[in-house]
């Protein structure tokens, strides 16, 4: 991991000082500030991306579109926006949805301790990605349907983080849930939500990730 340095947050998201990434993302980690950008068609299908084998923490693992840290001077939203270009050669206008806290060990070598904000945007199903090398290193379209079968099936295929987004969804704020409907509705269902939770539970057994107002 590089020498970045990301925000240290408490339990309410209040900004308390900056460590290096390396630092946060130890064992124990610190709790610091993320992200987790889920871009959509308008048929509702999620792009999901292939972490770069070269990753310290869940590499190979399929994620959300974008993941990573605000700098100092960014909100959760201009960080997301600054950074899917980076990673993926694309621009999109996301929307905030909510943040989550989650603590999730990956075997012995770190941890992820964030407070994660969570963004939507909509792009054309025709968008022609650029991958950052070390970065991602496969794209993919997924249903609802879809991840629903995989999840009985590999449950550990996917960041635990992004599990708890997509699981979190139908906590969005209700302007966001009627503006998003014609994509959104068919990942807040129960049986989905079931198997996500079931999927949580399984990288988290001790429940360690809640809503954060």
């Amino acid at each position: 991991m590089s020498e970045e340095l990301l925000i240290l947050v408490d339990e309410n998201d209040n900004a308390i000082g900056l460590e290096e990434k390396i630092k946060c993302h130890l064992p124990n980690g610190k709790l610091h500030r993320a992200f987790t950008a889920l871009l959509f068609d308008k048929k509702g299908r999620l792009v999901l991306t292939k972490r770069a084998p070269e990753k310290m923490l869940w590499p190979g693992i399929w994620d959300g579109t974008v993941a990573s840290h605000p700098r100092k001077s960014e909100t959760y939203v201009t960080s997301a926006e600054r950074r899917m270009p980076e990673e993926l050669g694309i621009s999109c206008k996301l929307d905030y949805l909510f943040k989550f806290e989650y603590h999730v060990p990956y075997k012995d070598i770190g941890s992820e301790n964030e407070i994660c904000g969570t963004m939507i945007g909509i792009i054309d199903d025709s968008t022609k990605f650029s991958l950052i090398k070390d970065e991602i290193n496969e794209v993919k379209w997924v249903s609802a349907q879809e991840l629903f079968l995989d999840l009985k099936i590999n449950p550990n295929a996917y960041c635990p983080w992004m599990l708890i987004a997509l699981e979190l969804l139908n906590k969005s704020e209700k302007t966001m849930l009627e503006k998003y409907k014609f994509v959104l509705s068919s990942w807040i269902n129960p049986e989905l939500q079931k198997a996500l939770y079931e999927s949580i539970r399984i990288q988290l057994p001790d429940n360690k990730w809640r809503l954060v107002k």
